[in-house]
């Protein structure tokens, strides 16, 4: 019996972008196959929820968008199968795209395989916030104090050094 051949796929375990921004889902594979004509990747996705796989994206000898789903228009194309990379890249990302992503590559004659899987968490953007704001204003606040207390010191130095100079002045003229 000829030993089996198998695809490997290989992704980052998980990832975290910020909401509304871009995000490359990097996805290579190792074959002991040439790069076949007949190669083809899938992309899916499945929430949180468990609920069911969603399509993502396919390629088959070209990238082909999928006309309908939660991804559609978001997701593009980044691989290059000579080079062993078959990236998407995903746009505009929402709370609602944190899920596992999975990454399957076919080149025949290696068909089976693993398949990567990535799990993706969106993040809200951090806001200048009302209590920020207010950290900022008291810290301010205090710098300004310790400020104007050293102006005024250093003014009441430099006064009573003046009346001292003046006193012996007067002293010396007596």
């Amino acid at each position: 019996l000829w030993p089996a051949a198998a695809v490997e796929v290989h992704t980052y375990k998980e990832v975290e972008a910020v909401n509304g921004t871009k995000l490359r889902l990097k996805c290579t594979f190792s074959s002991s196959s040439p790069v076949s004509q007949h190669l083809s990747v899938t992309w899916n996705f499945q929430p949180e929820d468990q609920s069911s796989h969603e399509p993502v994206f396919y390629y088959f000898k070209e990238p082909y968008k999928l006309p309908a789903g939660r991804f559609k228009e978001r997701v593009t194309w980044d691989g290059n199968v000579e080079r062993h990379d078959v990236s998407i890249v995903l746009w505009n990302l929402q709370p609602t795209d944190n899920g596992t992503f999975t990454c399957q590559v076919k080149n025949p004659p290696d068909v089976g395989g693993t398949i990567g899987e990535v799990r993706l968490r969106v993040v809200q953007k951090v806001h200048f916030s009302e209590i920020h704001f207010l950290a900022v204003a008291i810290g301010s606040a205090c710098v300004l104090m310790i400020i104007v207390v050293t102006v005024v010191i250093i003014c009441r130095h430099h006064r009573k050094k003046a009346q001292e100079k003046r006193i012996e002045v007067a002293d010396a003229e007596l």
